[in-house]
């Protein structure tokens, strides 16, 4: 049985720079595959490929890091792309052209399944992923990022109730504080984490960029420092910290029941979130190097 099953987006992220464009592998899910298999976990993305060069280069980066491309995932469709603006600070906007649908999918065969980003909220496709979350639950781990792109979410009300279906059978909820604040404007961080895990994750992480993370899980509120370094870009820094959670929740599953667990899980995600916001795209760290900086 495979570990983990990631459904979502893949693109190429075309990121302006003063030198010119420059494209990179990209989209949430597709980040949290890679982020996952560096980890040492055997990991299947489901996602959604043209069979053109920049599809393969997709392929080939996803592969190289040890992750399976499903072959449901080929279609003739473009590859789909993320043109990325950089903010002074490092963060950036984004510019899509996204193409998104999927086949229904049968009891995935994964001890845990994990979806989010465009790919939760973006019909066709979205629909069908949901019906895949509430397939696996009960006999697989649920994880979910919403990683909220307002521009391709829809209306407010249609996005927040897609996402809280997700949320109601998940296990492990991760969001950053841009997240947290579309889809709850005003509410404080910790009233955010009460609201989600009432519908009933056992574990929910929000991420709030330089100031650190906060999570409600076993014994209560957690909070870490991120990781001191050097930011290159912010590009993935979520994803490989929704990577980490994952990876951690599939090493042991007492995490989910173990306050010294779940504090040293939050580390670790600092660590290697630090690691990939410290050099160019996103490109998150081997276990070796997570290791290594803890």
């Amino acid at each position: 049985m495979t570990a983990a099953l990631v459904i979502g987006e893949a693109l190429i992220d075309i990121v302006e720079t003063d030198a010119g464009d420059v494209e990179l592998v990209g989209g949430s899910p597709a980040n949290v595959a890679v982020g996952l298999a560096r980890q040492r976990h055997d990991v299947r993305l489901l996602t959604r490929l043209g069979r053109d060069d920049r599809g393969r280069r997709i392929a080939d980066q996803v592969s190289e890091s040890g992750a399976v491309v499903d072959d449901a995932s080929w279609t003739d469709a473009a590859t789909s792309t993320a043109r990325a603006r950089l903010r002074a600070d490092g963060s950036a906007e984004y510019e899509f052209a996204i193409d998104w649908s999927l086949p229904a999918q049968e009891a995935p065969q994964a001890r845990l399944v994990h979806t989010g980003s465009i790919a939760l909220f973006l019909e066709p496709g979205g629909a069908t992923v949901l019906d895949a979350l509430r397939t696996a639950a009960g006999g697989a781990l649920v994880s979910v990022d919403p990683n909220i792109r307002p521009a391709l979410v829809g209306a407010h009300g249609d996005a927040l109730s897609r996402f809280e279906a997700a949320a109601s059978v998940a296990d492990l909820v991760k969001l950053s504080d841009e997240d947290a604040e579309w889809l709850y404007p005003g509410l404080a961080p910790a009233a955010v984490l009460g609201a989600i895990a009432a519908l009933g994750p056992r574990i929910v992480v929000m991420t709030r960029g330089g100031e650190g993370a906060i999570g409600l899980g076993p014994g209560g509120i957690a909070s870490v420092d991120a990781l001191p370094v050097s930011v290159a870009d912010t590009i993935g820094a979520g994803d490989a910290y929704m990577a980490s959670l994952i990876s951690s929740a599939l090493d042991d599953a007492a995490v989910f029941d173990d306050p010294a667990l779940f504090a040293q899980a939050l580390r670790r995600a600092a660590v290697m979130a630090g690691i990939t916001v410290s050099r160019a795209g996103a490109n998150p760290p081997t276990r070796a190097e997570v290791d290594a900086a803890r």
